[in-house]
């Protein structure tokens, strides 16, 4: 070495001498590496193959000056061995170890240039003060240890690594575009610049070729939009990781992996959507939000993009929008009930009819399928949305445009100077929208809007929230409706459920209390998930006087509960259940979207066991009772006359149950149970009435007059316990 050479603190290792008779005195340094190969007669690498027992075979025609790649691939091919088996040999041979690319230190690759690294065939591993490990499939490789030095200032130490290795390696660092095409190797042939179009927003023609030119990353970002949409995906997020990223799809609301990638693959794609969204590719330190029209097999669809930066690197999600796939109400297969009571919701000419439920549960289609049946040009509708996720024929939507002044408030206004009759509010999400849309609903216009909260009636607390007050909730809300999305089990896999349970489906049945109808498999149809396609649960609170009352005298959630199922609302559980005993979907699924959180919620403000309050004057049916509740783990409170009932009842309304006795002296049952129903606080309170002259007329009579069951004084504890326990039941 020259003088202006940094010493090294280990031998130089040269190619081995034919004749050296072990690895200790193949490590000896020779001259130079040229030298050496001119020496010998057969290339280092073939003599490293033969001394490993690969000897019995016709030796590969490569001489000993024959570059370490293209001898590499000659010694794999004709010896039938792997790369990294070769690369194990070549490192015990030299005493070196074996290179983990995938534990590569990215700063070691700042420290030498590109030109260098492909040049030599080797790459940076780490680095410390003293020393640079670089991956290389030619230890011998003389020049490449003495420029190493040179330019890095730092002792050179080799590990072994394949050719290919390193080659793919060095192209996911400085050239992309090369591993991008190695992905797309095996790809059909369709998938191409075509493949998805960019266009534009207000029309369908297709911007230049020169803007989207057939490069690998164009082509990936086009492959994975286009197998979204194929797969029916409504969201396509690509997120990144700390050597490999991941493209996975939203189908049918659970999230699929489709396809890992690497690092600086995907940093490309996400760049490459951006620019499709017009956002700014320099700027990766903040959230940044676009859209993009795309037209995929001569259909048009609206991508709504949300960056975020996430570790070092970027995360992208795209909201894949149909704007030609509305529906009508009758295409959403919501369940009859439902449906007809919505339908009667929508008959209204002026208040609020308010959809709630999580991101992604359809709210907005459902909103979409009411608007399609209102439009009979005779009505002017107009929408303020953000984005607006369906174009509707005879409906001026408007889209919101927060940099230019465009709230969902400001809009509103706005339109109140148009004369519609229906108004869609896309989201209520703060106290000006609350209050513009509720001024909307009291001046003669029916506004349709979503908010988010866990059922129909949560919706009126989260009005409250907002800045609504109690009595204008009360005054203008016409409805609530909770929706939720349950996966169709595949008509091509689903299997009826014969004989035994699982364990699973008997955990659920004894859950739930029904059996389920069908088994999902899984086949090539459904993506082997079992499930293809959604179900709407829905959950349709209708007002009226009684829920209006109780509104505006701020009763809670459970009260508000019962008056809304005494005005027929079934729960979404109930709903889902349904679609269980039809067969269309699984006890699994229910658990999955909707568990036991509906359940768990609806007794959370009870706080405790149930409380029953046993209203009778004979005293020792009331011990008789009292033990058999207590028994039950009830807690129970006495009144020995319908007086003092009503009397604790108007100190403490938390109570779960009465139980009231129909012949009473000074207040008979039938007056008590007239005045509590006539009662705002205590109009929902479930009640059942035990007498001793029993009859179907009478128990008609009483059913009429608001109890919600009837036992005879004579029936047995158990009886009795189960008409308690059904009661209970259901009033959650």
């Amino acid at each position: 070495m020259s003088d202006d050479t940094p010493q090294t603190e280990t031998p130089r290792v040269e190619a081995p001498e034919m004749d050296l008779p072990d690895a200790e005195e193949a490590a000896v340094p020779t001259e130079s590496a040229e030298v050496e190969r001119a020496r010998g007669a057969v290339h280092w690498l073939v003599r490293i193959a033969e001394r490993a027992g690969f000897g019995d075979r016709e030796r590969p025609d490569i001489g000993p000056g024959a570059p370490a790649p293209d001898a590499w691939s000659a010694v794999t091919k004709t010896y039938d061995i792997t790369d990294a088996q070769l690369a194990d040999l070549v490192a015990e041979y030299f005493r070196l170890d074996v290179a983990d690319i995938n534990m590569a230190d990215p700063n070691a690759t700042l420290l030498i240039p590109e030109t260098m690294a492909r040049k030599h065939l080797i790459f940076p591993l780490h680095e410390d003060d003293r020393h640079l490990v670089v991956a290389t499939c030619d230890p011998t490789n003389v020049e490449a240890e003495r420029a190493l030095g040179f330019s890095t200032g730092r002792t050179p130490l080799f590990a072994v690594a394949a050719p290919r290795t390193i080659q793919d390696a060095l192209d996911q660092r400085f050239s992309p575009e090369k591993a991008v095409d190695a992905l797309l190797g095996g790809l059909a042939d369709d998938v191409s610049e075509d493949a998805v179009k960019l266009v534009e927003e207000m029309g369908p023609e297709s911007i230049s070729e020169d803007d989207v030119s057939a490069t690998p990353v164009v082509k990936l970002t086009n492959l994975i939009i286009r197998d979204a949409i194929t797969q029916g995906a409504s969201d396509i997020h690509v997120e990144p990781g700390r050597k490999l990223g991941a493209v996975r799809y939203r189908v049918d609301g659970v999230l699929r992996k489709h396809m890992d990638l690497p690092m600086a693959a995907l940093n490309r794609i996400i760049s490459r959507v951006k620019v499709l969204s017009k956002l700014d590719i320099a700027d990766r330190l903040r959230p940044q939000d676009g859209k993009a029209r795309v037209q995929v097999k001569g259909r048009a669809y609206d991508l709504r993009v949300s960056t975020i930066p996430a570790g070092g690197a970027e995360k992208c999600v795209m909201r894949v929008l149909d704007s030609s796939a509305a529906m009508t109400l009758d295409e959403l297969d919501i369940p009859l009930g439902e449906l007809e009571r919505l339908r009667g919701l929508l008959t209204h000419r002026s208040g609020i009819v308010v959809v709630t439920g999580p991101t992604g549960s359809g709210k907005t289609t459902t909103l979409y399928g009411a608007l399609r049946e209102l439009a009979d040009g005779r009505v002017n509708i107009m929408t303020v949305e953000d984005p607006i996720e369906y174009e509707l024929p005879g409906i001026t939507q408007t889209q919101v445009q927060t940099k230019q002044g465009m709230t969902f408030a400001g809009a509103l206004r706005a339109m109140l100077r148009q004369d519609p009759d229906v108004i869609l509010v896309g989201e209520i999400r703060d106290k000006e929208t609350a209050l513009t849309a509720a001024q909307a609903a009291m001046t003669g216009h029916l506004v349709l809007t979503t908010v988010h909260a866990n059922d129909a009636v949560s919706s009126i607390a989260r009005l409250a929230d907002m800045g609504l007050q109690y009595s204008t909730i009360a005054q203008t809300l016409r409805g609530s409706i909770a929706q939720r999305l349950l996966r169709r089990v595949c008509p091509s896999c689903a299997e009826p459920v014969r004989g035994q349970l699982t364990p699973d489906e008997q955990r659920l049945t004894e859950r739930h209390g029904i059996e389920p109808v069908v088994r999902a498999v899984g086949c090539p149809d459904c993506g082997f998930t079992g499930y293809r396609g959604r179900l709407p649960v829905n959950e349709v609170l209708v007002g009226g006087p009684r829920l209006a009352q109780a509104i505006e005298q701020r009763k809670g959630w459970a009260t508000l509960s019962r008056v809304a199922s005494q005005g027929g609302m079934r729960s979404l559980h109930d709903v889902g259940l349904e679609w269980v005993t039809q067969g269309k979907t699984t006890l699994v699924e229910v658990e999955r979207v909707l568990g036991q959180g509906l359940e768990e919620d609806a007794m959370e403000v009870e706080k405790g066991p149930p409380r029953i309050l046993l209203v009778d004057d004979d005293e020792d049916a009331r011990l008789m009772m009292r033990s058999l509740l207590e028994k039950e783990g009830y807690e129970v409170e006495e009144a020995e006359d319908g007086h003092r009932a009503l009397d604790t009842l108007k100190n403490d309304q938390e109570y779960n149950l009465i139980i009231l006795d129909l012949q009473m002296p000074g207040m008979e049952g039938r007056e008590v149970l007239q005045q509590i129903r006539g009662s705002v606080g205590t109009a929902a309170l479930p009640v059942l009435i035990r007498t001793g002259t029993g009859s179907d007329a009478l128990e008609a009579e009483l059913l009429e007059a608001g109890a919600d069951d009837y036992v005879d004084k004579s029936v047995d504890a158990d009886r009795f316990i189960a008409r308690v326990r059904a009661v209970l039941r259901r009033a959650v």
